[in-house]
């Protein structure tokens, strides 16, 4: 009888513990803040899948930064400043474009720098 009366309080206490449902989708009424919303919504990185945007993102966590975004820009806050809440919540990570300042200048100058490579490796090889 002891083992049902736990398993039957661990039943009952399960939906305590559920987390609660994210705020719905649903889109400002002004078109202008809904076309800036979901421009920077395709720029936001969801923190649970990591390789989709929040636009794209069924999560949960995803479903709550995309009302968050709504919710500011409704505000009258700027893409840009929704923009900085994040990255000073979440850090540069959360944005799919990274800044470009000196410590992530390795980021932005490794895509010309393999390209020289690569261009030099093809020069070389067809000049033997």
């Amino acid at each position: 009888m002891k083992p049902f009366a736990i398993a039957l309080l661990i039943l009952a206490a399960s939906p305590l513990h559920a987390e609660p449902p994210p705020p719905p989708d649903v889109p400002l009424q002004n078109p202008a803040q809904e076309a800036k919303a979901k421009a920077l919504m395709a720029e936001l990185r969801c923190l649970t899948c990591q390789n989709q945007t929040i636009a794209d993102s069924n999560a949960a966590q995803a479903q709550a930064m995309r009302a968050e975004v709504r919710e500011r820009i409704a505000a009258g806050e700027e893409p840009e400043a929704v923009r900085a809440f994040f990255v000073e919540r979440y850090g540069d990570w959360v944005s799919f474009v990274p800044p470009a300042r000196q410590d992530t200048a390795l980021l932005w100058a490794a895509p010309l720098l393999f390209l020289a490579i690569g261009i030099a490796l093809v020069a070389r090889r067809f000049r033997k």
